[in-house]
């Protein structure tokens, strides 16, 4: 299990795989061929047709769904643990269409109103102040931004089973979220959407994902046969969401003004030939920052990031 990170000034902590064999232990040996397939279909139905030149993945990990977003000219994979970028970059190679950042999704170090599109799958659960995440990935999509959303919910099948005889004390029903690890958190479908509505987005489409997500099924069912019939399960998404894994597709609404333009206007970037976006100090917020080799220093606050190993290191500074 991944341990809380200690949080800077006022950020809530963090889940840090530092370390961690989560990919290997979790999804290449831990039985989850189901989960992984189902989830592939889901995002390529809310992705069906999109198409840009930047797309932001916030919780990257070792890059499991990276390859998924073939609508997009270049990804920005971020994600706070350093193992999970390179293995990432053994997976997809440090050349192309990729770009690898080490970055809190609470600080996300990109400038205002860059990116095309984003994705969080898997992420949100470990969010301790999930709408304040949400408000940062609005922040960074320009708007009619796309942004794809996976969320562990409270109000599933088994969750409301055991509610009802007695086996679990709390309710399935109610909006507040439930902790039922250290930093892993399920939500109820409802408050989510009403986050999403308070910073920003707009919701389009809802699928509900991993319906079989049950050990007896898994072992005695063939599993082409559990995602055939997931595949169809989903398309019940605007009309209830009832399993332990909900997709939703937004679009982030309106204009209005940049929330931390302190340096030269973003818009100096062109998305269409840029190989790095804009980079945000998440220290101070100046954007964009200058790159001289390996460093980034920030001409308004002093403090220097680094470019480590093909990574851009915004999870602790070389220097301040």
């Amino acid at each position: 299990m991944p341990e809380a990170a200690p949080a800077p000034s006022d950020l809530p902590p963090v889940c840090d795989y530092e370390g961690s064999d989560y990919q290997q232990r979790f999804w290449e040996q831990g039985g989850r061929e189901y989960e992984d397939r189902v989830e592939a279909i889901a995002l390529r139905r809310l992705l069906r047709g999109a198409r840009g030149h930047w797309l932001l993945e916030v919780g990257a990990g070792a890059g499991r769904n990276t390859p998924r977003y073939d609508g997009y000219a270049r990804v920005v994979l971020l994600d706070y643990s350093r193992t999970m970028l390179r293995q990432a970059q053994s997976r997809l190679g440090r050349a192309g269409r990729f770009v690898y950042v080490a970055g809190n999704a609470y600080t996300l170090p990109f400038a205002d109103a860059f990116f095309d599109a984003a994705t969080m799958i898997r992420v949100l659960h470990h969010m301790a102040e999930p709408q304040r995440a949400l408000a940062e990935v609005r922040r960074v999509l320009r708007p009619g931004g796309l942004f794809v959303l996976e969320f562990a919910s409270k109000r599933h099948l088994k969750a409301i089973l055991r509610y009802l005889l007695g086996r679990q004390t709390w309710s399935p029903f109610t909006p507040e979220p439930v902790e039922f690890a250290p930093l892993n958190f399920d939500f109820h479908p409802r408050a989510v959407e009403e986050w999403l509505h308070a910073v920003g987005f707009r919701v389009q489409r809802r699928l509900t994902v991993s319906h079989f997500r049950l050990p007896l099924l898994k072992r005695w069912v063939p599993t082409g046969l559990l995602v055939a019939l997931d595949a169809l399960a989903q398309l019940t998404g605007d009309w209830w969401q009832l399993t332990p894994s909900v997709f939703v597709r937004a679009v982030a609404e309106g204009g209005g003004e940049p929330a931390s333009a302190a340096g030269p206007a973003p818009a100096a970037f062109d998305p269409t030939t840029a190989t790095t976006p804009p980079f945000r100090c998440p220290a101070c917020g100046y954007a964009p920052l200058p790159q001289h080799g390996q460093r980034l220093p920030c001409p308004q606050c002093g403090t220097v990031w680094a470019v480590r190993d093909g990574i851009y290191d915004f999870k602790e500074p070389l220097a301040t």
